[in-house]
Parts: structure tokens; C-alpha cells; sequence
């Protein structure tokens, strides 16, 4: 039992003793809520230890009470600092030993730091962005027009220098962001593009012992690579943003053959998310200050294909499904001259598939030594992709740049060619609904129709743009000028230097321009944009190859594969309309079979043209 204050106080006798100590005995077992050491007296006053040389009452304990705590308020206030010294340095050391010691709290110390500097690169590298820009525009009254421009490209120039040393400072997705800005020529001015070239080439590489470390904990082998390859050369062949491929030979129990294996940076594991947040934010965040430039559809963009793309089981099955498609008719392959390398063995962060060598598409001189016919890769490669987008069911690769498609000289074989078109990186592919790849046919052929109604018609059905957006969408979509798409045929029209200045100048120096495309990027479904990134890059591709047949011959695959696509829609309309062999039903395919065979006849006769005016030329 404790003594109370209550006790205590009525227990006290006349004579008393010349000390008087409160004290209360500690107890056998701690009682929950009760303070050991704290006596509450008659006068509400909490007192540890009370001592008096006279007869005392409740208010003289109260007096002495309260002198003993000013007393103590006025201790010296070097003793607080150094007791606080002493905790800190206290818990310094606690800290430093734990980290030193447990692995768990070494390895979330070691991320929050991480973490925290790579938020500090990309807020520090937005804020500053937001200050030269928000200085520079505020001086277009105060300057004239041609120094408010010399202004302005400074402040791009500035602003992309700051943007690319944070981006090669945190790497990961963060350099596939740069190469994204750097192949938007069509967007944003050459200060920016031009600034993150170096990002295409320059990406980070993992050490030997990181791929080696993700080896044991990914596939569960003790000695890592040394449980499956024999051979296993340490400097990739090849570094991009998300993976890097090394050359291997597996042990002869995996079958011994010379392999390209692809591996993912391991620590994008760690801080994908969160630098997916981060981009996320910076975009949004630049609908706020720039809300007449949305750019957070890019981000989107990002946030939907980039763990798609870290997951190479789902780029072992696109490719899978790619082969198998190609393969399955031997008219595919002679119009293609695809080759898929195979899958050996696929796991989240590792992708072993067959080693195929191929020199790049831009190396024309090894083209020419071996007797490549350019036009011949070129049409191979329109035929690869229009396949892709106009055949219902079949992916589109999505991703089809310089690094991802080779060519290798072959005898000439099943295919038809002394080549073989080499296409790498299935990890980005899209599935477009059958009406939309449709809808996209239907505009083609108005626009090489130049039935502009019908383009209008079309666009907005499968992109959703309106009449105001339509002119800038077509020369977007063609890379052509806008006055060309709406009054020339683009076909027969090559395009000139004076036709691309004039595209450069419309796009870059009116902002009512830019502002148009931006919303039409920002409103368009996201499966569109990277159709037109597909169409754009491959395009890219066939203007590397100088194709001395032109871009005409690659518009006239194009119409083939869209003609085909509505002669089959028609055809499956009439079926759902008509019965079988009805009259009716015998006269509208009649009527459909004429109208895709007169158009075909029509490309016909157009590439028989445009072979003899390439022969003439080569004679000349």
C-alpha cells in the first residue's frame, strides 16, 4: 500500500522532527497511471521531496515548493547544452551502429538518402526552369521582337542545359524521357532537340556485379552467370535507357548456343515508382504555370508503358506472337524479310533470346557491299508495319528506332531477298480495336484521295479532332506542310527544303500553331500517338535509306494495305446485310471485288512507273 499525502499530513504529531521527508516507498508491482515519485498534498502542489527545520503547515510546504522550482529554472544554462550534446551524441552513435549492424536499416537509410537527392535534381532543376522562364517572357513588352527572340532561344538553350544534367544525374527512366524531348523536332524548338542528342547514345551502364548479383536473387543460382553461361562477356554490346545486352554462350545442358542477353539496370527495381511520380508531377505542375501548353498527356503516357515495358515476359510474348504471325505465310515473309530472333528463356528482369548480328539501317555502306538494294529494305519495311497497324488483331511495335531494327546480308533464301530485316525491343507493342484501324484506312485513302470532306469525316472518328484542329493533324500526320496536304497530292510532290522551313517557321514561331498542336496531343487517344509515332519514326527510317524510288513508293504500300482494309470491311458488311448468293448480295460484292481491283490496278501500273523512271534516272 501507498502512504497518501492525506495519511501522511494527519499523522503528523506537535513534535515533529527537525526534517521532514516525504517519500513514498516503491511499490512491489507498478500500478498502471500511478506516479511513483509525486505526492498530491492538501494544496494541489506536486512536490518530490519537501525538508523543514520548523513546524510546518500546508501553505509553508507550498511557499518552499515553489522557491525550489524557480530555483531550479535558473539553473545554468550551459548544463541544458551540454546535456542535450551528450542525448545527441548519443543517438549519433546508436544510429551509427545499428546502420553498420542490421542490414534492413542500412539498406531504408541508404534508399531515403538516394531518394531524397534525386527529388532535390528534379526540384531544384523545375524550379530553376520555372525562373528563367517565367523572367524571359515577362520581357516581351519591354523588348523589341527581335530581341525578345534571341532572348527566348537563350533562355531554351539555358533551361535544356539544366534539364539534361538532371536527367544524366538520376538516369534510368529519365534518360528515356530525354530521348523522348529530343526526337520532338516537330514540337519544340532545336535549342531543346538538339541538346538532348547525347542522351541517345549516352546511357548508363550497370557494373559485371550488379547483373551478376540480379542473376542469384532473380533466377535463384548460388554462383550467379556461372551456373548458366560458360562464356559471358562483361561490356554490353549495347546500353539503353531501361536494359543493356551482353554476349553469351550457354552451358552445353542449356544447349550451348551463342545468346544475346538482355538485362534490366537493377535499380530502376528501386526508384521507378518514385521517378514516375516525380515526371508525373513536373508535367502537372507545368499545366499550372502553362496551363495554354498541357504536356501532363506525356506523362500519362509514361506512367501507362514504362512497367509494361519493365516486365520482359511481356516482351517475350509480343515477340513471340510477331514470329509466329510472319512466319505463318510464306507471302508475308517474301514482302517482309522479317526476322525475329527466338526466345530461349524469359523472366521479369532477364531476357536470353537467340544472338542475330545485323549492321544498322543508316549504314549504307554496308548495303552496298554486299549488294543490299535499298529500295528493296525500304518497301520491306513499309510492308512490316502497315501489316502491324492495318491487320485486325496483330500488335504494332511501337518502338521501331534506329537501335531496335538491323539488317543482315543473307544467301538469298525462303524469302525472296539477300537480306533479312532484324527487329528488336518487343517490350512497347499496342493493340488498336479493329474500327480503328479501320476509321485510320478510310482516312488515308481521303487523303490521297485529296477528299477532304472525308478526311474531316474520318479524323474526327479515329482521333477525335475538329475542323479547326483538322489542317494542322493532316500536316502532323503526313510530316508535310499544311498547303500541301490540302492542295497537292503528297505523293507526286517531294519535299523541298523551302517546304520544310516552312514547316519549322509555321510550328515553332506562332504560338496559336503550337497551341493547337498541343491541345490535339493532349485530346487524342493514347493509342493515336503512338500510331503516329510508329508512322513518324518509320518514316525517319526511309528517308535514312535515301530510297531512290522516293516516298512514293512507300505511300503506295501504304494505299495497298488500306484499300485492303476496307475492301475486307465491306466485304464483311455485306455478309451481315445480304444472305449468301442472293442477288443482292452477288451484285455488292461484284460491286465491292471492282472497286479494290481497279484502285490495285491503279498502284499497279503506278510501281511499274515509277521502277522505269528509276531506271532512266540510273541511265542518265
Amino acid at each position: 500500500m501507498f502512504t497518501t499525502a492525506r495519511n501522511v499530513t494527519q499523522t503528523l504529531a506537535p513534535a515533529v522532527p527537525r526534517k521532514i521527508t516525504f517519500l513514498i516507498a516503491k511499490p512491489k508491482y507498478h500500478n498502471k497511471g500511478l506516479q511513483q515519485w509525486k505526492i498530491n498534498t492538501k494544496s494541489q502542489v506536486l512536490c518530490r521531496n519537501f525538508s523543514s527545520s520548523i513546524k510546518t503547515n500546508a501553505s509553508a510546504r507550498t511557499q518552499i515548493t515553489r522557491e525550489n522550482t524557480t530555483k531550479r529554472s535558473k539553473e545554468n544554462p550551459f548544463k541544458k547544452y551540454f546535456k542535450f550534446r551528450y542525448i545527441s551524441l548519443g543517438i549519433l552513435t546508436a544510429g551509427f551502429i545499428f546502420y553498420n549492424t542490421n542490414p534492413n536499416f542500412h539498406d531504408l537509410s541508404h534508399h531515403l538518402y538516394l531518394t531524397a537527392g534525386r527529388v532535390k535534381v528534379v526540384a531544384k532543376a523545375t524550379f530553376n526552369c520555372f525562373y528563367h522562364y517565367k523572367k524571359t517572357l515577362g520581357l516581351q513588352d519591354e523588348l523589341s521582337e527581335k530581341d525578345y527572340d534571341e532572348e527566348l532561344k537563350r533562355c531554351h538553350k539555358k533551361c535544356a542545359l539544366i534539364t539534361l544534367e538532371a536527367l544524366e544525374k538520376n538516369g534510368g527512366i529519365y534518360i528515356k524521357l530525354g530521348q523522348h524531348i529530343g526526337a520532338m523536332g516537330y514540337l519544340l524548338p532545336p535549342e531543346w532537340t538538339d541538346t538532348m542528342v547525347p542522351l541517345q547514345d549516352h546511357c548508363p551502364v550497370s557494373s559485371f556485379e550488379e547483373i551478376n548479383l540480379m542473376f542469384k536473387t532473380d533466377l535463384h543460382l548460388p554462383n550467379g552467370l556461372d551456373d548458366m553461361f560458360d562464356e559471358f562477356d562483361p561490356l554490353p554490346i549495347g546500353a539503353a535507357s531501361l536494359a543493356q545486352v551482353h554476349i553469351a554462350t550457354l552451358k552445353k545442358k542449356y544447349g550451348g548456343n551463342k545468346v544475346a542477353v538482355k538485362c534490366q539496370h537493377p535499380s530502376l527495381k528501386e526508384f521507378v515508382p518514385l521517378d514516375v511520380m516525380l515526371t508525373q508531377s513536373v508535367f502537372n505542375l507545368l499545366d499550372i504555370v502553362f496551363p495554354e501548353y498541357p504536356l501532363s498527356w506525356l506523362g500519362d503516357e509514361m506512367q501507362q508503358s514504362i512497367f509494361v515495358e519493365l516486365n520482359f515476359l511481356n516482351e517475350a510474348v509480343n515477340a513471340k506472337k510477331t514470329q509466329e504471325y510472319f512466319n505463318s505465310d510464306k507471302k508475308f515473309l517474301k514482302q517482309t524479310a522479317l526476322k525475329v530472333p527466338d526466345v530461349i528463356e524469359a523472366h521479369k528482369r532477364i531476357l536470353i533470346m537467340e544472338y542475330c548480328k545485323g549492321a544498322r539501317l543508316d549504314n549504307l555502306e554496308y548495303m552496298d557491299e554486299h549488294n543490299i538494294s535499298r529500295s528493296e529494305v525500304s518497301s520491306c519495311i513499309s510492308n512490316i508495319f502497315n501489316n502491324m497497324i492495318f491487320t485486325p488483331n496483330v500488335g504494332i511495335h511501337c518502338d521501331p528506332h534506329g537501335g531496335n531494327i538491323a539488317i543482315r546480308a543473307t544467301s538469298k533464301g525462303r524469302n525472296g531477298h539477300n537480306f533479312e530485316i532484324l527487329l528488336y525491343d518487343h517490350g512497347l507493342y499496342r493493340y488498336p480495336n479493329t474500327q480503328l484501324r479501320r476509321d485510320y484506312a478510310k482516312f488515308w485513302l481521303s487523303l490521297l484521295d485529296n477528299d477532304i470532306p472525308n478526311m474531316k469525316r474520318y479524323a474526327k472518328a479515329f482521333a477525335n479532332i475538329n475542323d479547326e484542329e483538322f489542317p494542322l493533324f493532316c500536316a502532323a500526320i503526313t510530316g508535310r506542310s499544311i498547303n500541301t496536304v490540302l492542295t497537292s497530292d503528297i505523293t507526286k510532290a517531294p519535299k523541298s527544303t523551302q517546304e520544310i522551313e516552312e514547316m519549322k517557321s509555321r510550328f515553332l514561331k506562332d504560338s496559336k500553331m503550337l497551341t493547337i498542336l498541343m491541345s490535339i496531343l493532349a485530346k487524342v487517344p493514347r493509342i493515336v500517338i503512338l500510331i503516329l509515332k510508329t508512322n513518324d519514326l518509320t518514316r525517319h527510317l526511309d528517308e535514312c535509306l535515301k530510297n531512290p524510288l522516293g516516298p512514293e513508293r512507300t505511300f503506295l504500300i501504304l494505299t495497298q494495305y488500306c484499300s485492303k482494309t476496307v475492301f475486307d470491311e465491306t466485304k464483311e458488311n455485306i455478309a451481315k446485310k445480304h444472305h449468301k448468293w442472293s442477288i443482292m448480295w452477288i451484285w455488292s460484292s461484284l460491286e465491292n471485288w471492282c472497286t479494290y481491283e481497279k484502285r490495285m490496278s491503279q498502284l499497279f501500273f503506278y510501281d511499274i512507273s515509277l521502277w522505269l523512271r528509276n531506271i532512266v534516272r540510273k541511265l542518265d
